[in-house]
């Protein structure tokens, strides 16, 4: 993917007023760009504005630096929040993870197949049972204990790592951690968490033993941001599975947790290609279905 010719994303959300497509797509045209993909969307509660535009070039491609520094004119006038990236570069990704390890397979084996739009340098797990797996897919492995004295330490390494490849997103594949409410700050935006149903149901231990117990006909599960009250982080993805009077708590598990894999991909998916805007404490998702 880096040796693809650069194709840019501009992402922005601002407040709601006349003119606003006009002037982006005035000064792609100058710059040269051809638009492949525009998405926008007026929230008329928060009267916010967002939009996503994909462009590639026929001719010449701008620096990044160059490109960014001309928009910034545009962006001052209409109160922008943007960025423009070039999407031919996969994001850099640190997955955290304890034991159970079908969302974090799912993730490398996507990750490995390009189908993510995710590098996955590392994976850090408070136990060290997953290791042989991980390195299996050519990722480093790192085994950082928890226990109450060593939290703050714990936390400490993970923003070593970030720093140390570059991390644009941290992804908690089935971590059984709660992050410390400094951790959820500094990762506010840029770190996902798969939970195990339509939150806020079920929440705490066996959440499907919960499910079978109070005879559920649908499970699901969903894919948020982090934040610093427990699974009520601004909701990315959801999707459910159909359950049965025949199946057995073990049977949900295994139902539930392909719809987990599959819901925590989209999410990652979608991060990754910047189709995720937060709005207060809801999300814009441009998906791509």
């Amino acid at each position: 993917m880096t040796d693809a010719k650069p194709e840019y994303l501009v992402t922005l959300q601002c407040p709601d007023r006349p003119g606003i497509v006009r002037a982006l797509t005035d000064f792609l045209f100058q710059q040269g760009a051809n638009i492949l993909d525009l998405q926008q969307h007026s929230d008329r509660i928060t009267g916010r504005f967002f939009a996503r535009v994909h462009t590639e070039f026929v001719g010449p491609v701008p620096g990044l630096d160059a490109i960014r520094r001309d928009f910034a004119g545009v962006a001052g006038e209409f109160a922008m929040q943007w960025q423009i990236v070039d999407v031919t570069r996969p994001m850099k990704t640190l997955v955290l993870v304890s034991k159970i390890a079908h969302c974090l397979n799912d993730l490398l084996f996507r990750f490995k197949h390009g189908s993510l739009g995710i590098d996955i340098p590392v994976v850090v797990s408070n136990h060290p049972d997953l290791r042989e797996m991980v390195e299996s897919y050519g990722v480093r492995f790192e085994h950082v204990p928890v226990i109450r004295d060593t939290k703050a330490g714990a936390e400490a390494r993970m923003f070593e790592l970030i720093d140390e490849y570059e991390v644009d997103l941290v992804v908690l594949a089935r971590y059984m951690q709660i992050l410390s409410a400094d951790a959820c700050a500094r990762l506010a935006g840029r770190a996902i968490n798969i939970h195990h149903s339509f939150l806020p149901s079920f929440k705490g231990a066996k959440p499907y033993h919960q499910a079978h117990d109070r005879g559920v006909k649908i499970i699901g599960a969903t894919a948020h941001y982090v934040s610093d009250v427990l699974d009520e982080g601004p909701i990315i993805e959801q999707d459910i599975a159909r359950a049965s009077h025949t199946m057995t708590p073990e049977g949900l598990v295994s139902v539930g947790r392909d719809v987990e894999t599959q819901v925590l991909a989209r999410a990652v998916k979608w991060h990754s290609e910047r189709r995720v805007f937060l709005n207060d404490h809801r999300t814009v998702v441009f998906s791509d279905r």
